[in-house]
């Protein structure tokens, strides 16, 4: 259940963020034995959706990959990257990058914890205006609100990395990385607001200009 969970989530956050390219209606089933073939009717060519600024109409998603030399996907978080731990941003690296990117974005969170009256997760790690030249991050990204880079950061709890800290008491909690290749940077400030409202902030101007996704997913839950 708590897989089919993650894959829900992942799935309404891409729906709310990113722009898919129309999709071809299938084909019907093949006709029964003994009755006529009917003529395929031809496709209508699609039309172009404008956008501005880089960004509706220019086609899918693309599908990138996103690895982690500290576990496997879907594996056991270390403790040296979590809250028992020294709390130390894990090793993240991306590939199968889309042509003429102008940023990423990393958010980081625990889609089994359960914030703002439910109807948001927390937040553990939200990187923004990553330069495209950069396809991974060290061991211990530095603490503060932008990097010598450009790089802003903020977590639910200030502008660093946030380790994982399930409690004992329950199954583990799915901490869910997803990095995104953008056509822009975004004009959002790391200070100024709170981390809620900063990353609703992020997200919002992501839209329309997502033109990659990768996620990667780590358990965690503290030991008796």
């Amino acid at each position: 259940m708590r897989v089919k969970r993650v894959s829900l989530v992942l799935m309404l956050a891409s729906v709310a963020l990113i722009d898919a390219a129309p999709q071809t209606p299938q084909r019907g089933a093949p006709p029964a034995a003994g009755q006529p073939q009917q003529p395929q009717q031809p496709q209508q060519p699609q039309q172009p959706t404008p956008g501005g600024r880089g960004g509706r109409g220019r086609g899918a998603v693309q599908v990138m990959t996103l690895s982690s030399s500290a576990w496997p996907d879907g594996g056991p978080i270390p403790v040296k990257y979590t809250q028992v731990g020294e709390e130390a941003s894990p090793p993240l690296a991306w590939s199968h990058v889309p042509d003429a990117i102008a940023s990423f974005v990393l958010i980081v969170h625990d889609v089994d914890a359960a914030t703002g009256n439910g109807t948001d997760d927390l937040l553990h790690w939200m990187l923004w205006n990553i330069p495209a030249a950069t396809m991974s991050l060290s061991e211990r990204v530095a603490a503060g609100s932008q990097l010598p880079d450009g790089t802003r950061q903020i977590s639910a709890t200030g502008p660093s990395y946030r380790g994982p800290g399930a409690l004992a008491s329950g199954p583990p909690h799915h901490y869910v990385f997803e990095v995104f290749a953008l056509d822009a940077t975004l004009d959002v400030p790391a200070v100024g607001a709170s981390p809620s409202q900063t990353r609703a902030a992020v997200v919002a101007a992501m839209a329309g200009h997502v033109r990659g996704k990768a996620a990667y997913v780590g358990l965690f839950k503290r030991q008796p």
